[in-house]
């Protein structure tokens, strides 16, 4: 992992109640030295994934009829053809078009981990990170999320990472339907980098730190 070149950054944490309760201290994780080209190439790579790959077009031997010679071969004083399903002709087949493909970049674990401690130390230092303690919802109530996001300070695009275990329960739920607001369970570097705050449950913070001590080395797009 690059070195860390500056104090290790804190974030604002907020309590379930909506109100700030103090600083909490960040990982090492977001305090390296951000590598550009790394993130550049992973975000492309992560946007280029992210292309169904379904398009596709028909060859002159796909589409149907153009089996009769339009007229013959000489004499008629036109052009020569032998198929109204030429590529040259309305209606005919496509010469050198899409087919199916996939759009798959490879980007080894090491460069992901590294574009997302790269893109989480920018955020970091830019004061866009902030650590919260998610409340319980009884139901989902999206007034009530919004609120806590006025609470929090949040602007723009916002990306909240509330963990796996949260995926399921009325708070996801109610985050959800903001237009502005991008529900994960662990962030990449892509959607870190295209949203303007992160959001980061206390919990979750916890069990990614916990994670990154063992041997083990993250839609509704807000990009766009």
């Amino acid at each position: 992992m690059a070195e860390t070149t500056q104090a290790a950054p804190k974030a604002p944490l907020y309590g379930a109640d909506g109100t700030q309760a103090g600083d909490f201290d960040l990982p090492d994780t977001y305090n390296v030295e951000p590598n550009v080209p790394v993130m550049h190439a992973v975000v492309r790579a992560q946007r280029a994934a992210a292309r169904a790959g379904t398009h596709s077009t028909k060859t002159r031997a796909e589409v149907r009829g153009g089996g009769a010679k339009p007229w013959r071969q000489k004499g008629t004083g036109r052009a020569r053809h032998g198929s109204i399903r030429e590529p040259q002709w309305v209606g005919g087949g496509v010469a050198h078009g899409p087919k199916p493909r996939g759009y798959d970049q490879r980007i080894s674990k090491k460069e992901k981990a590294l574009a997302l401690n790269s893109a989480l130390t920018v955020r970091a230092r830019e004061g866009a990170v902030k650590v919260v303690e998610l409340p319980t919802f009884e139901k989902p109530e999206t007034r009530r999320a919004v609120k806590l996001l006025e609470q929090w300070g949040c602007d723009g695009k916002v990306l909240l990472v509330v963990g796996s275990e949260r995926l399921a329960d009325n708070a996801f739920l109610s985050f959800r339907n903001l237009g502005n607001v991008l529900v994960a369970s662990s962030p990449t570097a892509y959607f870190v980098l295209a949203s303007d705050t992160v959001v980061i449950a206390k919990s979750a913070l916890e069990d990614a730190s916990t994670k990154a001590a063992a041997p083990e080395v993250a839609s509704k797009e807000a990009a766009e």
